[in-house]
């Protein structure tokens, strides 16, 4: 019986927080950025995610994100939703981010808390309000405490849903069941920001994946999703086992950025698995790992 209950999709339901191709020297190769854009929009994409933990925002400078937003929104036109970052543990600077992903014409934020010097609640709350409110762009906050140091409260959460552009949450806490929650008291759509738990958070209601594995996978991203929607939840459990794998030799360990890369040149779809310090390349026997999942999934021959 089909669901009756597909959940608001203001995101679309298929994201991937993209991959930021350099050349070898380091420097932005953007004819790779909008190849790989346009691979994941045809694979089933209706979201791409610019700059963010993936696409090595910390060490992209505000003229190449914004090259990087005009680059891809060329390429895949109105075909999908052009995410920008504007995190900062500055709130100034995230509101030049966010002001000029604006004017480089995404359609969209992703604002998170500010990492490493732990602000209060209030702080929290007075900085992603100040992004938001910089720009008329749509937002998505991010909840990720494992790298920003601080949680984003349901008290927190509750006045920041109140905002007009906050229209989602892209959660990567793990706690599906505390979104959940979340979800019926703010209204607010939810994302999941863990691949590993992409099943949960669906079945859960969530709205979408925003995926590092997505790389790879969309298509099989965009199944899950379709099957989801279907109310066919024991097809969807299967088709999300098959998907472990290659969502364990990217994630598994917590290293999506170099992983997705090395997998990107594997499959052809970028020339150099370039990274910028401090993230360095896989080793060998990851490597190995990485190929032989890629070859067992039929993604390789």
């Amino acid at each position: 019986m089909a669901n009756t209950t597909i959940p608001a999709r203001p995101f679309g339901s298929v994201a991937v927080a993209m991959v930021t191709p350099f050349f070898e020297d380091g420097s932005l190769d953007t004819e790779s950025c909008q190849k790989l854009a346009l691979k994941l929009v045809d694979d089933g994409c209706d979201a791409l995610v610019l700059s963010g933990t993936t696409g090595e925002s910390p060490t992209t400078h505000q003229p190449e994100k914004d090259e990087l937003v005009r680059a891809v929104k060329a390429a895949v036109g109105d075909r999908a939703t052009i995410i920008a970052g504007a995190g900062s543990n500055d709130t100034a600077h995230a509101v030049r981010m966010a002001q000029s992903a604006e004017k480089s014409g995404a359609d969209a934020l992703l604002v998170l808390a500010p990492y490493y010097n732990r602000p209060s609640q209030e702080g929290v709350y007075q900085h992603i309000r100040a992004v938001t409110e910089s720009t008329g762009l749509p937002v998505m906050l991010y909840d990720i405490p494992g790298r920003t140091g601080v949680k984003i409260t349901d008290d927190t959460l509750m006045r920041l849903a109140e905002l007009e552009q906050v229209l989602a949450v892209k959660d990567a806490t793990g706690d599906v069941a505390a979104g959940l929650k979340k979800m019926h008291s703010t209204g607010l759509a939810y994302y999941s920001g863990d691949d590993s738990l992409n099943f949960s958070w669906l079945a859960h209601g969530a709205s979408g994946v925003v995926s590092v594995a997505g790389h790879v996978m969309s298509a099989r991203l965009r199944a899950l999703v379709a099957l989801m929607d279907a109310g066919d939840v024991t097809s969807a459990r299967e088709e999300f086992y098959a998907q472990l794998p290659i969502i364990d030799a990217i994630m598994g360990g917590g290293q999506g950025a170099v992983m997705a890369k090395e997998a990107l040149k594997m499959l052809g779809v970028i020339p150099h698995a370039t990274l910028r310090l401090p993230l360095v390349g896989a080793s060998a026997p990851e490597l190995e790992s990485l190929h032989a999942a890629l070859a067992a999934g039929g993604y390789l021959s």
